[in-house]
């Protein structure tokens, strides 16, 4: 079964723990509603369906013709994200009479944490760096030209609301659960459908943040989009130099894009006292990856210019 990362808190006695799961979660449109999969070891193996086998007619005495489905064998290995969070022993007994330090520092740490899964969610490569998990960008391939890579233009295009229509046309099974963009392209689609004489539908989500709709599908934006994708010949040839941007179309799920974990999901580990100074440490850390198990399951909308 997969989990959301704050349900799996809720699973948890650690109020720090708890806390940083919240600090986590509440700002992140990918991690409120991502689920994850606890998976035994360090990796997972699955087949991603490929092509389907042929159905044909046949008339009596007829030769049938066989045909089997190709799948795409792939594997997501867990990787390791954290960091340390030092806290001097003097400051900790002679400056928390107002706010307790230590839980202020593990807070930054968990919101770095959060900043650094959003960016790897989307440009992780691990055939660059091999630290990280391949992120959306790369699992969707929007370097090659397919089905699931809609190009605004050759060399990019102005955004219209008939490009986002077929963006989530281009995610079969059911609609998108989540429209993930930068905040450029979102003024654009509020801009967009002002012009046309009416409203983004709104809502607030259980944290009282506002979240806005398009086709009832919620946006989400991710402040590590950029809007200096190069894109030529209708596919993305680099991430910076250029002044296009992508759209994400994603359905979540066990049989779309879900995070994998290991038992436990993230955990915070207090070190303890130090050797070399004097201050404690705490240790937030996350065996984290991602995992595409459709390749239809997700679309990307590129060379999305202002």
């Amino acid at each position: 079964m997969a989990l959301t990362l704050s349900e799996a808190s809720k699973l948890s006695n650690d109020v720090l723990l708890q806390g940083v799961v919240e600090t986590i979660v509440k700002e992140s449109p990918v991690l409120q509603r991502l689920p994850f999969i606890e998976i035994a070891g360090n990796g997972l193996t699955y087949n991603q369906e490929n092509a389907l086998p042929d159905i044909d007619f046949y008339d009596v005495g007829d030769t049938w013709t066989e045909s089997t489905p190709t799948f795409a064998q792939k594997t997501a290995t867990l990787k390791i994200m954290g960091g340390d969070a030092d806290v001097d022993n003097f400051l900790k007994s002679t400056r928390s009479n107002i706010q307790d330090l230590e839980a202020a520092v593990v807070e930054l740490k968990a919101k770095a944490l959060k900043d650094k899964f959003e960016e790897s969610f989307i440009y992780g490569n691990a055939t660059t760096n091999p630290k990280q998990f391949d992120g959306l960008r790369l699992l969707i391939d929007t370097t090659t030209a397919g089905s699931q890579v809609i190009a605004a233009g050759a060399s990019g295009a102005t955004l219209t609301l008939s490009m986002l229509d077929e963006l989530i046309d281009a995610v079969k099974g059911g609609k998108p659960d989540l429209l993930l963009m930068s905040r450029r392209s979102r003024r654009k689609i509020n801009a967009l459908v002002r012009a046309s004489g009416a409203m983004l539908d709104t809502d607030r989500d259980r944290w009282g943040n506002f979240v806005q709709y398009w086709d009832g599908i919620p946006i989400g934006t991710n402040d590590w989009i950029l809007d200096t994708h190069t894109v030529a010949g209708s596919v993305e040839t680099a991430t910076t130099g250029g002044d296009c941007s992508s759209i994400y179309a994603v359905q979540l799920g066990e049989g779309g894009l879900a995070g994998l974990t290991s038992p436990g999901q993230m955990t915070v580990e207090h070190i303890g006292s130090l050797e070399s100074k004097d201050a404690s440490r705490t240790r937030v850390k996350w065996y984290v990856s991602l995992a595409l198990f459709s390749s239809v399951k997700a679309a990307a909308l590129i060379g999305v210019q202002d």
